[in-house]
């Protein structure tokens, strides 16, 4: 038994499958810290924004608490508070709304959205301490605290930029009219948060490249691993009833295409149909399509609507139909046959004559040894007909 387990050491890529399976137990890769940086940038904008409509609201508030205060009436009161209430949700749902949004496309970007039920179930293994303390204490522990080092570094920076504005802010600042003051704290403040959100982006980025790169080695797999997952999906008889099903009409499609640019349609009359192309490039005619039954029908009325003439010759019909495949060309024990019906056809387009049902009347071939097609025995055909 190998260090990884039964399967080998895993090296190799997960497979699509695993993947696919990774996804729905919700082992999608992301990191919280995009998310978070790209609210805070989303903040920095909106805020300044939000506090213009409070303290526009607020001074208009103040007025009507005063009006109120001289002319006291619950109805007034009532009034007051409801508008209160208002200025206050339009001046945070913006804000609200913005980070939300940003929130949720920042997890669209990591992989989309998922709704896994899988991590939400109880597991005992999730009170094992053991994987806890190694993750704190190994790689994962020295990269959360590179990133907090990081961060602390770049909030720092942020704050030395600012502070000497902010010295001399303070110490002018019994000569400087309100709004100034206000101003420039805002800025300073804004500044700030803007330095540190984009330097938690950057961070961000690279949490997101580590996630990725440690969920992808927890989903390597073995090569006894793939091979085990290609006999599952090779042996699931939905899989295979799903493929040769797909194959069928892929081939029926096909051959109903074809039976309209062939030379000639046999019948049986109405029992089987083969129809025969011929080219120069071609060592001998060949069946692009034959059916019995309904499949035959529906040839029969294809070769009706595009001008393919149909010539009833029921021993060379269920000759062909019993020894061709599809893309077969003729045996040679038949060729005489059908060189008389592709010169029977040529006669009929030099005269000028398109398509129709036609019974020559030619002597049966040599069938001798060949399978036939019989009225009582059904045989699958390729294509999606049945032979009888």
């Amino acid at each position: 038994m190998a260090k990884d387990g039964p399967g080998g050491e895993k090296t190799e890529k997960p497979t699509p499958q695993r993947l696919k399976k990774a996804r729905k137990d919700g082992q999608v890769p992301r990191t919280q810290e995009l998310g978070t940086w790209l609210g805070a940038v989303a903040a920095s904008f909106l805020l300044p924004a939000m506090v213009g409509r409070s303290y526009d609201g607020a001074q208009a508030l103040f007025r009507q608490i005063g009006e109120v205060a001289e002319r006291p009436d619950v109805a007034a009161i009532q009034v007051l508070l409801g508008q209160a209430l208002s200025t206050f949700l339009a001046a945070a749902l913006p804000l609200a709304a913005g980070v939300l949004v940003v929130g949720v496309l920042s997890s669209a970007a990591q992989g989309g959205i998922v709704f896994a039920s899988k991590p939400l179930k109880p597991s005992l293994g999730k009170l094992n301490p053991f994987p806890g303390l190694k993750r704190m204490f190994g790689g994962h522990g020295l990269w959360e605290t590179a990133k907090a080092l990081i961060k602390t570094i770049a909030i720092g920076v942020a704050i030395g930029f600012t502070v000497d504005d902010a010295k001399m802010l303070v110490a002018s600042s019994g000569s400087m009219p309100l709004g100034t003051v206000a101003s420039v704290f805002t800025d300073s403040a804004l500044m700030m948060l803007r330095v540190a959100a984009l330097t938690g982006l950057v961070l961000a980025v690279a949490d997101y490249m580590v996630v990725r790169m440690q969920s992808m080695k927890k989903l390597k797999m073995s090569h006894y691993e793939i091979k085990q997952e290609h006999k599952q999906q090779e042996g699931d008889p939905h899989v295979k009833g799903h493929r040769r099903a797909v194959m069928m009409a892929q081939a029926r499609n096909r051959m109903m295409t074809d039976v309209t640019t062939a030379d000639v349609l046999l019948t049986n009359p109405t029992h089987v149909a083969v129809a025969l192309k011929y080219s120069s490039s071609f060592g001998a005619p060949r069946v692009v399509a034959k059916g019995s039954g309904e499949v035959a029908r529906r040839l029969r009325e294809l070769a009706a609507e595009h001008g393919v003439p149909q010539v009833r010759d029921i021993p060379l019909a269920r000759a062909l139909h019993g020894s061709c495949d599809i893309g077969q060309e003729i045996p040679p024990q038949l060729f005489t046959a059908v060189a008389r019906v592709l010169a029977f056809v040529m006669q009929l387009g030099a005269k000028g004559i398109k398509g129709g049902v036609h019974q020559p009347g030619f002597t049966p071939p040599d069938t001798e040894g060949l399978p036939v097609a019989g009225r009582r025995r059904a045989t699958p055909v390729a294509g999606g007909g049945t032979g009888a």
